[in-house]
């Protein structure tokens, strides 16, 4: 008895025969099947053996003790945290009184049957080969045991002695040193010898050099501070290891929490208790997310592998269908036979199944095989050392599932096509009568009517941007079922064309069945490719409309906000290596040491602000006693009117904004910033300050406790009366500029006064202003004062860097060099070079083109391929009856050409569309954005201005895709095509 199973057999062998026979087709389908197979099975791979368990990761950063003690420095204040730590807060309220703040004694805090282990890191300058590098330092006795497994040896050995340390493989590679070279720190007499090289496993690239605790970071601390230098922000942790075989529990967590220290416990990482023990979540609930986010990556996942498989599938199909057509003899033999529709069918599928399981073999033997293979490469790449070789069968087979499924799927309509032929058309050659599906474009014209609903609704009404991405897809998936009826819209052009071109169009029109499936594919690929190209051009304009410039185009800025005595080196390292014109030095005030960094915080450093006259206070910012937000005493109108007012704008970006809020230079930085205001020039000459933000002066004649009427009317707005929308301080006006100096020792007091609208303590400093003429943009500077005008006033200045304007703009090879040189200070320095907008995305254009193209050119290779098979015996006859051979390789370059044009046209016009609606979605939220920012009083300056999100459609793209593409592809094919066929007989009918 013969069952199903018995003609499956038979199918899959005959398949296989035949996949064997034709090995090139056989091996085309196989490498679009497999490739992608390849490259998932190894992301995946790749993705889970990088994927640390919990006690791998504890592992790496414990190694083996129990846990790790930290200061959070809250001043030994009791504290809660949550179970790993990542979380706390001090316990109870601080809401009427100062937060804790300041150091805690950590050894009190560990149990006193417990060993522990310093482990410090900080920061310092070391000398290489090269210069100085700025190098993280750690203190720690890797030798120990319960430190095995944060560092691992690479060769040599650890630090035993105090005159020796190790260093990462990462450090030794950029110093230019090696195991065995001696090592000094800037700042400090002493020197050390490398005696080991180790890696860190969560971070290869780190460059990291350990010594003994108290070998290294100590001594350099103290030289650092007697030569006023700042010095290596040492923080410190702690080891610990219990007895027994518990661990740290969670109550002796929260013991230690109540001395003032974070604890990570591998004990409690690994068996977290349960959230109702946890005293942080009582006021700080976990945070539970919802199943949205999941669910919406799930679902553009899934669009994108459906997609995925539709592209392999519409470019395989073809594929299959040429098989199906050169065997079509066969294929009338088993129906001769006594084989019905389904046995043929059945062959034509098994095609499909056995290429489609070959290749979920081979792609995933070899993803597996590379991965195993380029497993340091991966492992440098992406900065760390796999946790296991991580296999996971059930997802690999779900992968390699995807190639059977495709190949079946690809298979199907070939199968189906080839069940309807007639023994006798089979057995003779015919090609029979072909009908287009009614049905088909119907249910397409539908798809793209509800899609295009869809994406407008999304982009219209909803603020759902998968309903723009699912309703495009679903419009291009009708465009793909429309295709057949499409193609065959075209052939109404072809009696306005020459021969070859007719021939190609009307024979592309006549066989639909393998015109259509190769134009959607390129459809899909092409209407993806305009989709992204016409995103990303839009995108670039709206960048390019916001961008805004550090410096007048060409200038160079080198800041040090960090440390001052690199300063003098870097002016002289950016002249001596750019095309400088003008050179404008510029010094910072600091309050306190002159270490003191720029960024502020540090022992005995304060820090300054400039007095504003409460007659330019932004009412929108201005605190009072209460507490109460400043910007809920006024009404949404007028709110939105505040946002324009010239108290409430903010400086427009630039370099100086990073550069503090006075500049100490000269009417050279003028020049550099191409400020033409002669007053302004004369004014520094005199010992002014020059202004670039008027709400800062203070005009003439008036003072902050009695600047008059406009005074009182603003104090009147500021408190919640009228709002006053009238001048400020006229451009070219003089008046004085108030600067406090607050003291280290009032930092804290001046923190609180301020959030009490209260009048900080410290020194007020009136120095001689002028403000800048109108029309100027200072790129972020906001006041520049003289050096004379800066020593009368009392102030302590340090250099900070220089500006420069230069006589071309320097060039990559200029600028690289001088990144070395200043890579040799170690130090935080900040290097601008004004080259205008660059675009980001035109490399991105190009692939996209290059990507399309290939697809196209495939894909209409592939449907060449099918008809000249197809009509082979219409080219026989062409050639007796004395057609010259070039008409041969016209043909099919034309039908190649056909194919490919078709393709492009329908895949352009499709993939504008989503684009435009994604745009218009993103131009809806940032109008949304907008509008809630000027009613809450957020707005100000510059962010006062409305969205600009353009639609920009990128031509230069389009053409490539339309010209050159089918243009390439008609002349490729017509290359190589033979132009002479083997004579034969015809076949008799």
């Amino acid at each position: 008895m013969k069952t199903w199973y018995h003609s499956w057999r038979a199918a899959i062998r005959i398949a296989r025969r035949d996949a064997w026979r034709f090995k090139g087709r056989s091996f085309l389908v196989l490498a679009m099947l497999a490739l992608p197979i390849l490259g998932v099975s190894a992301a995946d791979l790749t993705l889970r053996s990088a994927e640390l368990s919990p006690a791998q990761a504890l592992e790496r950063d414990l190694g083996r003790a129990d846990a790790r003690v930290n200061d959070p420095r809250l001043g030994g204040a009791a504290l809660l945290q949550d179970p790993k730590a990542d979380s706390y807060a001090p316990e109870g309220n601080y809401d009427d009184k100062p937060w804790p703040d300041g150091e805690t004694d950590v050894k009190a805090a560990i149990p006193a049957n417990a060993k522990s282990i310093v482990d410090a890191e900080g920061r310092a300058k070391l000398r290489t080969t090269h210069g100085l590098l700025n190098t993280q330092i750690r203190e720690l006795k890797a030798t120990d045991p319960t430190a095995e497994g944060i560092m691992r040896l690479d060769r040599g050995h650890f630090p035993r002695k105090a005159d020796e340390v190790a260093a990462t493989n990462a450090f030794l590679e950029s110093s230019g040193l090696r195991v065995g070279s001696e090592l000094t720190a800037h700042g400090l007499d002493a020197t050390y010898r490398i005696v080991g090289a180790y890696e860190l496993p969560n971070s290869l690239g780190d460059a990291q050099v350990n010594a003994l605790p108290g070998a290294l970071l100590a001594p350099l601390d103290k030289a650092l501070a007697a030569a006023e230098l700042p010095g290596t922000q040492t923080s410190t942790t702690y080891l610990v290891s219990v007895p027994g075989d518990a661990g740290f529990t969670w109550n002796m967590v929260k013991e230690s929490n109540k001395k003032g220290v974070t604890v990570v416990s591998r004990a409690v990482t690994l068996n977290p208790p349960a959230d109702s023990d946890v005293p942080y979540y009582k006021e700080n609930p976990p945070y539970s997310g919802g199943g949205s986010d999941n669910t919406t990556e799930l679902a553009i996942l899934s669009t994108v592998v459906g997609l995925a498989m539709l592209e392999i599938c519409l470019l395989a199909g073809p594929a299959f269908a040429v098989g199906a057509r050169r065997s079509r003899r066969q294929l009338g033999l088993v129906g001769a036979n006594g084989g019905d529709r389904h046995h043929i069918r059945a062959i034509v599928l098994s095609g499909g199944l056995v290429i489609g399981a070959v290749a979920a073999v081979v792609g995933t033997a070899l993803g597996i095989g590379l991965t195993f293979a380029l497993q340091p490469v991966l492992e440098d790449w992406m900065g760390k050392r796999f946790g296991d070789f991580d296999l996971r069968p059930l997802e690999l087979i779900g992968i390699a599932l995807i190639a059977v499924v495709t190949g079946l799927l690809a298979a199907i309509v070939p199968a189906v096509t080839a069940s309807r032929q007639s023994v006798v058309a089979s057995l003779t050659g015919r090609r029979g009568v072909r009908r287009s599906s009614r049905v088909l474009p119907i249910l397409g014209l539908s798809a793209v009517v509800l899609g295009a609903g869809i994406a407008l609704y999304g982009s219209t009404v909803s603020d759902q941007v998968a309903l723009v991405g699912g309703g495009s897809a679903l419009a291009e998936l009708g465009v793909v079922a429309l295709t057949p009826a499409l193609v065959g819209l075209f052939g109404r052009i072809g009696r306005w064309l020459p021969l070859s071109p007719r021939l190609a169009l009307r024979d592309a029109v006549r066989n639909r069945g393998r015109t259509a499936p190769a134009v959607a594919a390129v459809l899909a690929a092409v209407a993806g490719t305009v989709a992204v190209a016409t995103y990303a051009s839009s995108s670039e304009a709206q960048e390019r409309a916001e961008y805004t410039a550090s410096l007048p185009h060409g200038a160079v800025a080198i800041l040090s906000p960090e440390s001052a005595a690199d300063v003098p080196s870097i002016r002289d390292d950016v002249q001596k290596l750019l095309p400088t014109e003008v050179r404008a030095d510029v010094d910072r005030v600091v309050v306190g040491k002159r270490n003191c960094s720029g960024y502020g915080g540090g022992d005995e450093c304060g820090r300054y602000e400039i007095v504003l006259p409460e007659a330019h206070e932004c009412p929108l910012w201005s605190y009072d006693d209460t507490g109460e937000d400043p910007a809920s005493k006024f009404s949404k109108a007028e709110r939105r009117k505040l946002a324009t007012d010239w108290r409430c704008s903010n400086q427009r970006g630039g370099v100086g904004n990073g550069a503090g809020d006075i500049l100490i230079g000269d009417a050279k930085l003028l020049k550099v910033l191409k400020i033409d205001d002669p007053a302004a020039e004369k004014a520094l000459a005199n010992g002014q300050a020059v202004s670039f933000l008027n709400r800062n002066i203070n005009p003439a004649g008036a003072h902050d406790k009695d600047a008059g009427d406009a005074g009182d009317a603003a104090k009147g707005g500021a408190r919640g009366g009228a709002v006053l929308t009238q001048g400020g301080p006229k451009a070219g006006s003089e008046g004085t500029i108030d600067i406090r100096m607050i003291s280290a020792a009032d930092m804290d007091a001046a923190d609180a006064a301020s959030m009490a609208g209260k009048e900080p303590p410290g020194t007020v400093t009136s120095i001689p202003a002028r403000q800048i003429s109108a029309g100027q943009n200072a790129y972020g500077v906001t006041m520049i004062v003289p050096p004379d005008a800066a020593r009368k006033a009392g102030f302590t200045t340090v250099p900070l860097g220089a500006f420069f304007s230069t006589e071309r703009l320097p060039s990559d090879a200029q600028e690289q060099k001088l990144n070395s040189e200043l890579a040799k200070t170690g130090g935080d320095v900040w290097l601008t070079v004004e080259k205008g907008f660059t675009p980001e995305n035109s490399t991105t254009l190009l692939a996209l083109a290059v990507f399309a193209g290939l697809i196209t050119i495939g894909a209409a290779g592939i449907a060449t391929g099918l008809a000249q098979a197809d009509a082979e015996a219409d080219l026989k006859t062409l050639a007796a009856v004395g057609a010259p051979p070039r008409v041969r390789k016209a043909l099919s370059g034309f039908q190649c050409g056909v194919v490919a044009a078709m393709g492009v046209l329908l895949g352009s016009a499709s993939g504008i569309l989503p684009a435009i609606g994604l745009r218009f979605t993103e131009r809806r939220a940032q109008d949304q954005v907008y509008a809630r920012m000027l009613d809450e009083g957020w707005a100000g300056g510059s962010e006062s201005t409305a969205p600009f999100v353009p639609v920009v459609i990128p031509w230069e793209t389009l053409g490539v895709l339309l010209i050159a593409v089918p243009l390439g592809a008609a002349v490729l094919a017509a290359l190589v095509t033979r132009s002479r066929g083997a004579l034969a007989r015809r076949a008799a009918i």
